[in-house]
C-alpha cells in the first residue's frame, strides 16, 4: 500500500515537472490568443494513471506562474486543465475520446481569461476558435501520438497505479 502511494506521488511529480518544462521552454507558443501549448499533450496521461490528474493541475499552476500569467489565468487555466484531466480519466475506457475533455475545457475557459483578464480585443468566438485549434493540435494530435506510443507499455510502466485514485 505504501509503495502505491509513493508511486502515485512520484508519477504526479514527474508529470507536473514535465508539464512545467514544456510550458516554459515553449513559452512563446504556450501563451496568447493563438497558442499551441505542447504540455497539453500530456493531458492524455489520465488514460494511464490517476496520478496524472494532480500532476497536470499542479504542473499547469506552476507553468502558468513561471510563464508570467496573471492570477486569473493561473487559477482558471489550471482549473480548466484539472477538469479536462478528470474527465479524461473518466473516459479512459474510450481511448479515442480521452483528448476531448481538455480540448473542450480549455476552448471554453481560456478565451474568457484572454478577453477579460488580458484585454485581448478580439471577439470571444474567434479566440475560442484559435485556442480550440491549438488544443486540437496539442491534445488531439500530439497527445494521441503520445497515447499510442505509451500504450505499448501500459502493462509495465503504469500498471501498479492504474486502477484507483
Amino acid at each position: 500500500m505504501r509503495d502505491k502511494k509513493v508511486l502515485f506521488l512520484v508519477q504526479a511529480a514527474a508529470i507536473a515537472a514535465i508539464y512545467v518544462v514544456l510550458t516554459v521552454v515553449f513559452a512563446p507558443l504556450s501563451f496568447g490568443e493563438v497558442q499551441v501549448r505542447f504540455a497539453e499533450g500530456l493531458t492524455i496521461l489520465p488514460y494511464f494513471t490517476p496520478a496524472a490528474i494532480p500532476g497536470l493541475f499542479i504542473g499547469c499552476i506552476i507553468g502558468n506562474f513561471m510563464g508570467g500569467a496573471i492570477p486569473a489565468d493561473i487559477l482558471c487555466g489550471s482549473l480548466a486543465t484539472l477538469a479536462g484531466a478528470v474527465f479524461s480519466y473518466l473516459l479512459r475506457k474510450h481511448k479515442f475520446l480521452v483528448p476531448l475533455p481538455p480540448i473542450a475545457a480549455n476552448t471554453l475557459v481560456v478565451p474568457f481569461v484572454l478577453y477579460y483578464g488580458y484585454g485581448i480585443n478580439l471577439p470571444i468566438p474567434f479566440i475560442m476558435l484559435t485556442v480550440g485549434l491549438g488544443e486540437v493540435v496539442s491534445c488531439g494530435v500530439i497527445g494521441m501520438i503520445l497515447l499510442f506510443a505509451l500504450d505499448r507499455y501500459k502493462g509495465t510502466i503504469f500498471s501498479q497505479n492504474s486502477s484507483s485514485i
